[in-house]
């Protein structure tokens, strides 16, 4: 089983509802096709780099993923033809890091924190 980490990027006027029903559908995807979810985040609402079909911000839903190769053009083939999704990326990673939660504000130390002792782990 290989480890990904997988992100889906929602439109900026998606309800907290459909937000829900978005990660029920694709969490169900991956169990239905013998993956695991390890992990699931919500970051919610965030700006992004350059307007992307006319939207300045998007809900951005996280998934740490333990599964075989297929589910992946089976998530793909899915977000492709949604219209509430903006864009998706999966990275292969070989461990997961479940402590950090790179999105919540109490955890501003924290992350800086990891970024510091890895950046004196390459010296």
């Amino acid at each position: 089983m290989n480890l990904y980490e997988h992100t889906i990027v929602a439109r900026q006027d998606t309800s907290p509802s459909q937000l829900k029903q978005l990660q029920e559908k694709y969490s169900k995807i991956v169990e239905k096709n013998e993956g695991n979810i390890v992990k699931l985040e919500n970051w919610g609402l965030m700006n992004l780099s350059y307007l992307i079909k006319k939207n300045k911000k998007g809900n951005y839903i996280h998934f740490k993923i333990k599964a075989n190769g297929k589910i992946l053009s089976e998530l793909e083939k899915n977000e492709k033809i949604d219209k509430n999704l903006l864009r998706y990326l999966t990275v292969k990673v070989k461990k997961f890091d479940l402590e950090t939660n790179f999105f919540d504000k109490s955890d501003e130390r924290e992350v800086e924190k990891y970024h510091k002792n890895k950046y004196e782990k390459k010296k």
